[in-house]
This record gives C-alpha cells, sequence and structure tokens, in this order.
C-alpha cells in the first residue's frame, strides 16, 4: 500500500488567491518547477519596497501585488536559460489546499497555462497515472 496520492497527466486545479477555479493543469514529470501563466509582469518601487505586479491568466480584473517574490534562472522547454519571478500561492488539487511555488510566464503560445512540476509532485508524495489523463479529454 502506498501514501502517495494519484492524480493524472492533468488535473483541475484552483487558485483561490487568486480568485481562479477549474483551470485545467498539465502534470509535467519532465519540468522541475511550475509555471503559471500570466501577463503584464512587472516590478515597481514604492518607497524602499520593490513590489511584483502581474496578472494570472490574462484577466485584466485580477491585478496581483506582492513583496514576496523571487527571481531565478530556469531552462526552458526549447533550452533557453531565462530569468523569472516566483512566487508562493495556494493550488486546490480534489479540494486539497497545498503551498506551491510557480514561476511566472506568459505561456500565451503554450497549449496548457498552467505546468505542474516534479518538485512540487515529490514534495507532496503525488504519483502520476497517465492514464487518468482522459479524465478532461486532453491527450
Amino acid at each position: 500500500m502506498t501514501d502517495k496520492q494519484v492524480i493524472g497527466a492533468f488535473e483541475q486545479v484552483s487558485f483561490p488567491e487568486y480568485g481562479l477555479d477549474d483551470v485545467v493543469a498539465k502534470i509535467d514529470t519532465g519540468a522541475y518547477s511550475g509555471a503559471l501563466h500570466c501577463t503584464k509582469i512587472e516590478t515597481y518601487k514604492d518607497g524602499r519596497k520593490t513590489l511584483l505586479k502581474f496578472s494570472p491568466f490574462d484577466h485584466p480584473e485580477i491585478i496581483v501585488t506582492t513583496d514576496d517574490f523571487k527571481t531565478k534562472h530556469v531552462k526552458s522547454s526549447n533550452g533557453i536559460r531565462e530569468e523569472r519571478y516566483f512566487v508562493t500561492t495556494t493550488i486546490c488539487i480534489d479540494n486539497n489546499p497545498y503551498t506551491i511555488s510557480m514561476s511566472l510566464a506568459n505561456r500565451s503560445e503554450m497549449r496548457w497555462p498552467v505546468l505542474i512540476g516534479r518538485s512540487f509532485l515529490k514534495k507532496n508524495r503525488f504519483l502520476v497515472d497517465s492514464s487518468k489523463a482522459s479524465r478532461y479529454g486532453k491527450t
């Protein structure tokens, strides 16, 4: 018997801090970290603090502002190394909340707006069963 939760290659997730529900995420064991589709990603100064502002999923009515972010270099699927902003937020999978660190990227040219990488899967003891992928009609 395993204490790991089995999830499919695609899962319906929510981001309650951003007011986003029923988003289909690709579970990508080839990716180290996760990525969240955002636009209008920018930093600005407010006194001595540097703040990060972004619009998740290109929803212009949702503007997230935070001073809790990091920058890291990542290598994208096309092999290009770039610096990205990372934020920590809550993701809900099967109505269970988890803390996740995700990079912010404009993924408008990508098929999936959310990628969940293996660091999150390992930390939270998920097991991926690719046969569950058809649950959302995506393959």
